[in-house]
């Protein structure tokens, strides 16, 4: 995507994020009291299905009584948004309010895109889990957005077929390979599942998992850690299972993948609790046959999740009613009303942990009706997210990951070369577009 020629991490929305408070000071100065000043016209860029029908909840009820409007603009999701965005915020003309992925965060702050909404945003940090708001506030005392949606990752399996093959659900990494190769020996057609290099989000996840941190921001330059300790060991672990063939190598998402799951053929699936619906359709005979169960951990005295997915809701700096837009997307993201209508309208997985086992998460999914628990263990599960940490080109990262790690698995060959790839691409687009990175 491109990016704006403006690299001043100190003087530029990165401030922030770096300890300075030049923005935190500009940001209210423009919302102070814009609530109080008549009424508010504010535009939100979301790719949400349903987004106008809940967004109608908040014109009808708290909008009208505060003389707040929100008009819904559909767009494209992704790195088609992120660019729709810095182009518009170039011309000064962006939207009041954005939804964002979660990765996505940085670019948009380094590019002066983002209000600091810190001081219209109540208590609102209390509802989320600490590895959840963390993504909102690029770990500094700064927030940038709300969070919306979220992926906390899981480990789904066959459970009839687990005890066909006298397989025991993994709780360690090190048990996960076993269980692969026990089942390997003992049906060699089949696989516990496959290593897709189409997925970065996926590979990401894995990473923050073990306590990744690929960028990360002090001073007036980032450090690159793609290739730290924890990521080159999930790196090292998957590559070694393709190498010897206890799991596939063949990317998620294709017909042939769809096939796999819906005849058996592949076993297991490390993903996230919007798996049911991937599931639904890509394994329809299979309905009622598989569980959820935590992801397993590096160490057995472990206990925390990745995350693959999730959003939130961003107020720009071009707002003119930057308190009026915060405090919409306060309401949006922790209001019960509308959280319920998000996961009735728009079947998001909601940020806010009182909504995780309430209204529409009260019964499992009906693709799990016999997992009476789903979303109570997938609440728990939430509850221990990682901390994440993005940076400004996530994009040339996750297209490195898909070059690099699709030839080394589609080859058997070493990930770890792959993963020194991803690491030097991402730091030479850093210093093309101007930004300083540390040794």
């Amino acid at each position: 995507m491109p990016y704006t020629k403006r690299r001043r991490l100190v003087t530029t929305a990165v401030a922030i994020a770096l300890g300075a408070t030049t923005l935190a000071a500009c940001g209210s100065e423009s919302a102070d009291g814009d609530t109080e000043s008549g009424p508010a016209s504010l535009t939100y860029w979301t790719w949400t299905p349903g987004m106008d029908k809940v967004v109608d909840l908040w014109n009808k009820g708290p909008g009208k009584k505060d003389r707040i409007t929100v008009t819904v603009k559909k767009q494209a999701s992704g790195d088609t948004l992120v660019t729709k965005i810095l182009t518009a915020h170039k011309a000064g003309k962006a939207p009041d309010l954005v939804q964002a992925e979660y990765q996505a965060l940085p670019t948009l702050v380094s590019n002066d895109a983002l209000a600091d909404i810190s001081e219209n945003v109540g208590e609102a940090e209390d509802r989320f889990a600490g590895g959840v708001w963390q993504q909102t506030t690029l770990g500094t005392d700064a927030v940038y957005a709300v969070p919306q949606d979220i992926g906390p990752m899981m480990f789904y399996y066959r459970e009839d077929l687990f005890k066909q093959y006298g397989l025991t659900v993994p709780t360690t990494w090190d048990e996960f390979a076993e269980t692969a190769r026990k089942l390997k020996k003992a049906a060699p057609e089949k696989d516990l599942t496959t290593f897709s290099a189409n997925d970065s989000g996926l590979f990401a996840g894995l990473a923050q998992q073990a306590g990744a941190k690929w960028w990360t921001a002090s001073g007036d330059q980032w450090k690159v850690s793609i290739d730290d300790p924890a990521t080159r060991k999930v790196a090292t672990f998957w590559g070694g299972l393709v190498k010897e063939g206890a799991i596939d190598n063949q990317p998620m998402y294709t017909p042939a993948w769809n096939k796999a799951l819906n005849t058996g053929k592949q076993i297991a699936w490390v993903s996230a609790v919007w798996a049911p619906g991937t599931l639904t359709t890509a394994a329809p005979d299979t309905k009622g046959k598989w569980a959820m169960a935590p992801l397993p951990q590096w160490s057995a005295n472990e206990n925390r999740t990745g995350s693959w997915g999730g959003s939130s809701t961003a107020v720009t700096t071009d707002s003119e009613h930057q308190a009026a837009a915060a405090k919409f997307a306060t309401w949006l993201n922790t209001d019960s009303k509308a959280l319920n209508a998000l996961a009735k309208e728009s079947g998001i997985y909601p940020a806010a942990t009182n909504a995780q086992t309430s209204g529409a998460f009260l019964k499992p999914p009906a693709y799990f009706s016999h997992q009476a628990d789903f979303y109570r263990k997938a609440a728990d599960i939430a509850e221990t997210t990682a901390p994440a940490a993005w940076g400004p080109n996530v994009n040339v990262a996750y297209t490195t990951f898909k070059d690099a790690f699709g030839a080394a698995a589609k080859s058997k060959s070493d990930f770890g070369a792959a993963l020194d790839e991803m690491q030097a691409d991402t730091v030479a687009d850093m210093k093309k577009q101007g930004f300083e990175v540390a040794p």
